[in-house]
């Protein structure tokens, strides 16, 4: 039984949580519909990604449920509220490409950012190793160590 008294227990057993839930939802749960379209302009790439962040969330909290049935962990509903909204912010920022595009092109990583992507009028690279892919994880795990962070 992990004590509430052990914040780095505590944080351990949530950003572990956190992040198996992150791999889960991001390659499991979402569905094709919602990895094709979350990206796009107007409202059906907005719908697409609150869908998906949707899922994500829940995917989340049922694994800190499982944490704290398994441990007897004990989190405060606030903390892990502020937590999971950080993480699922952050997360429908990050999946609507354009804002990460950006934020890259900012920090001077936008020849990194199109690491991979096809080649202007080919289907040359249909894979998962791209710059984008690559930025967006490590993006997804910044807040979700600061998610752990807040909720610990």
């Amino acid at each position: 039984m992990l004590s509430p008294a052990d914040p780095l227990a505590t944080f351990a057993a949530v950003f572990a949580a956190l992040y198996v839930a992150h791999q889960v939802a991001d390659h499991w749960v979402q569905t094709q519909h919602q990895a094709d379209c979350k990206g796009r302009p107007g409202w059906p790439g907005r719908l697409a990604c609150a869908a998906h962040v949707t899922t994500y969330t829940l995917t989340a909290g049922l694994a800190l449920l499982a944490v704290m049935a398994a441990t007897g962990l004990r989190l405060d509903v606030g903390p892990v509220a502020v937590g999971l909204a950080v993480s699922s912010v952050s997360h429908y920022i990050a999946d609507r490409r354009t804002p990460l595009r950006k934020l890259a092109e900012l920090l001077g990583s936008a020849r990194f950012y199109a690491l991979g992507t096809p080649r202007p009028g080919r289907d040359d690279n249909p894979s998962l190793g791209t710059g984008a892919y690559a930025l967006d994880q490590s993006f997804h795990l910044f807040f979700l160590f600061a998610a752990a962070l807040i909720i610990a």
